[in-house]
């Protein structure tokens, strides 16, 4: 029936009220190149957006989703991992090291902070500041976020269930 919602959710991050799609455009990286304009379609996407020298609550959280992936196991190829970088591009020397499969994509100028729009602002704290990571399906809608207090676990948790549920990507 239309308007039906069950009363207990069973994801451990925010779920939005509503699938949001996001933009499809091309985004400059951190090495003066392009991203493909279908980079958050196709796959499952953990996504952290913030300042490009990537401070402690950054690093932990690209720790976080990196180790998440690497637990997937076989279904790790399903899962992409992006850090939308708001200013400040980038932390090169860490990124390399650290999180070689990372792909970074400016969101700096005005035509591709457009991208930023649909994200919601949690408490007041617009989305370059929130410290959040945030969950996109494969057909590119914002689904899920995991504030930066959430349990380690319950990024694994969701993404284990999602892909598990999932007939696409």
């Amino acid at each position: 029936p239309s308007g039906f919602r069950p009363s207990v959710y069973t994801s451990h991050g925010d779920l939005l009220d509503s699938a949001r799609p996001l933009v499809v455009m091309a985004l400059p990286t951190g090495d003066g190149a392009t991203t493909d304009p279908g980079l958050l379609r196709g796959k499952w996407t953990m996504l952290y957006v913030g300042d490009g020298l990537c401070d402690d609550r950054c690093r932990k959280a690209l720790y976080l989703t990196r180790q998440s992936r690497i637990a997937l196991h076989k279904d790790m190829d399903r899962v992409q991992r992006v850090f939308l970088v708001t200013q400040r591009c980038c932390d090169r020397g860490f990124l390399a090291a650290e999180h070689p499969d990372l792909v970074v994509a400016r969101v700096d100028d005005p035509s591709a902070a457009a991208l930023l729009e649909p994200f919601p602002a949690y408490d007041g704290v617009p989305v370059a500041a929130a410290g959040r990571i945030y969950l996109v399906d494969p057909l590119g809608n914002l689904l899920l976020s995991y504030a930066p207090s959430a349990p380690d676990k319950a990024l694994l948790a969701d993404l284990k269930k999602l892909l598990r549920l999932s007939h696409i990507g």
